[in-house]
């Protein structure tokens, strides 16, 4: 991505790249080490993206679209949240209602009722800010000269036990969900390809 990133010219089409990491923990230049317990022989990479830690592994969707931001006329801001819009459009497709959090990027779903519309309990309790909310996409991205790389991970399918090693994105007490927690059934390359298609929409010419 750096490279392609480092590469490219004002007439570099943009890319979007969708894969599947073996398990992995990342960093974000902003990573504190506390927030990351106990790797447990899982590598822990150190990366340029913004946000804190988190974990990729089989059964995730990690898209990295690759956008002249200036040529598509939008700032970061914007960027983000056309990622999460398309999260949020993947997701509905499944029957599954995502949410923002003010503050923290991402989206999250109502543990109780995934598939309702009513709005996550606000304010929420300071005893236990993550009562009844699960994070099923994280986004940590980068941007130089105007061009974006990293991205968004939706949870599909995963072994979610080594998210316990670790308060994810930062946020201590944060459960991180996949899809077939909630009763998603649906493989890996279907997820992938909803996720592109609405990518593809947000981020096109």
């Amino acid at each position: 991505m750096r490279s392609f990133t480092d590469a490219r010219g004002a007439d570099t089409e943009d890319e979007l790249w969708l894969c599947e990491h073996p398990p992995v923990f990342t960093q974000g230049v902003a990573g504190r080490p506390e927030h990351l317990h106990d790797a447990g022989g899982i590598p822990v990479v150190q990366t340029n993206r913004g946000g804190q830690v988190t974990y990729h592994g089989p059964g995730q969707v990690v898209a990295y679209p690759l956008v002249d931001l200036r040529r598509l006329g939008i700032f970061v801001k914007e960027y983000v949240f056309r990622l999460e819009q398309a999260v949020i459009k993947a997701l509905e497709g499944y029957g599954v209602t995502g949410h923002r959090v003010a503050g923290a990027p991402g989206i999250y779903v109502n543990l109780d009722d995934p598939g309702g519309h009513a709005a996550l309990p606000s304010p929420r309790d300071p005893r236990d800010p993550w009562k009844g909310i699960g994070k099923i996409a994280a986004l940590g991205i980068k941007v130089t000269r105007h061009c974006s790389y990293h991205g968004v991970a939706l949870n599909v399918a995963m072994d979610l036990s080594p998210y316990a090693r670790i308060d994810p994105c930062g946020y201590a007490g944060l459960a991180s969900i996949d899809l077939s927690t909630i009763g998603v059934t649906t493989t890996w390359d279907d997820a992938a390809g909803a996720l592109g298609d609405q990518l593809g929409s947000y981020l096109g010419p």
